[in-house]
This record gives C-alpha cells, structure tokens and sequence, in this order.
C-alpha cells in the first residue's frame, strides 16, 4: 500500500487501495434497520464466542445469518450451513442487510455482489481482531463488503503478507469498508477498542460482514 493511494477521497470514498474502499457515513442513514434486523438474527442464532483451533476463546462474540455462516472450534475454520448450536439452518440474510451490501459493493465498482453470508460481530471495549487473510471462501472473485455500527475503531488495513506494514485506518458510526479485486487477500484487523460509548450503542460496536462465501 502508497501514501499516495491512502488518503485520496472521491466524493464520500477514502481510497485504501486500488480496488479498496471506506465509504465515510454509507450506512448510518439505514442503521435503525440493520441495528432490528440484527437483533431478530440474534434471536433465532444468538451470539457467541467461538474457540479456535488450539482451544482459545475468541474476544470477540459473533453470530451468521445466510445460506452459509463462518465458524471456528477445535476442528479449525469453516463455513457451514446450519448453526453448530441448534443444529438448524442460519437464518436468512434480511433484507436490508442484502440491500446495503449490493449497494455499497456497487459505490465501489463492484456492481452485481449478491453476498450468501453475513457475520455479525460483537466488539466491547478492550477487544479487537488480529490480523488476517479472508481465504476460507470458495473463490475470491467477490468483494468483501464490512459495516460499522456503534463505537468508533481502528481498522487495520496491511498488505499481501502478515509482516506488511498495516495502516490503521479510523471508522465511525455508519462507515462501510468494500474490498476487493487485487485487494481481496490483504491482511486486516481491527485494534482494541477503547471505550467511548456511542449514543445509539453505547459501549458496544457492531460489524457486519458480508461476502460470497459459496
């Protein structure tokens, strides 16, 4: 990644990349619906924190809604269609939330995304995503299309290697990230969270992410 490509604005765009995006306010003016509609998501499938493979709980609680929806346990990472805990299918992506990836993809130039998974995060203060690659997809033509509700973070946005200096990247309530294309394998994360409650969350952030996973 250039300084001369971080920073560069196109309209409401922050340039990350060349096929990679912030889209500065994208999803505040929907945030009431994608806020109800994670909350029915919940119900059906509540959030949890998944292990990982050497049997660490993950900081971070998380639930799926889509055909398909990402999991972690002692057997490694996945995607699956039916929730581990029920044993029943994740509940279908809302509407809205289908309606806010298909847009957001196309204000970055990837017309045409129809996403079939969704992972709903939940941050607290003082947790946070290490870096890493999005690789347990099929095929990686699709973008990757990442909603922030709720408190301010720090997304990390590195390179095609782990040890590729991240750039850290500020998101607010409402912002949208959209990567893809040549971007599609960079490395990502998130800082940990410090704790400055948001009006509508308070001292919680929500991200959803929404790929093609199948």
């Amino acid at each position: 990644m250039t300084q001369d490509l971080f920073g560069t604005h196109d309209g409401g765009r922050l340039r990350l990349g060349d096929e990679a995006f912030v889209l500065r306010g994208f999803a505040r003016n929907r945030a009431d619906a994608l806020l109800e509609a994670v909350a029915a998501v919940a119900q059906c499938a509540p959030l949890r924190h998944m292990q990982t493979s050497r049997g660490h709980t993950m900081s971070v609680a998380m639930t799926n809604c889509g055909a398909l929806g990402w999991t972690s346990d002692r057997r490694g990472y996945r995607y699956a269609p039916v929730d581990p805990l029920s044993g029943q299918p994740w509940p279908p992506l809302p509407p809205p939330f289908r309606e806010l990836a298909r847009d957001a993809a196309a204000a970055a130039g990837f017309a045409g995304f129809e996403p079939d998974a969704c992972l709903i995060n939940e941050y607290r203060p003082g947790t946070r995503l290490a870096l890493h690659q999005d690789r347990d997809e099929r095929d990686f033509a699709a973008p990757i299309v990442s909603v922030s509700l709720g408190m301010d973070a720090v997304f990390l946005f590195g390179g095609h290697a782990r040890g590729d200096r991240a750039m850290p990247v500020p998101l607010t309530h409402g912002d949208v990230v959209v990567w893809g294309g040549v971007d599609r394998l960079r490395f990502h994360g998130v800082r940990p969270l410090r704790d400055l409650p948001h009006p509508l969350l308070g001292s919680r952030r929500v991200n959803l992410t929404f790929r093609k996973a199948g």
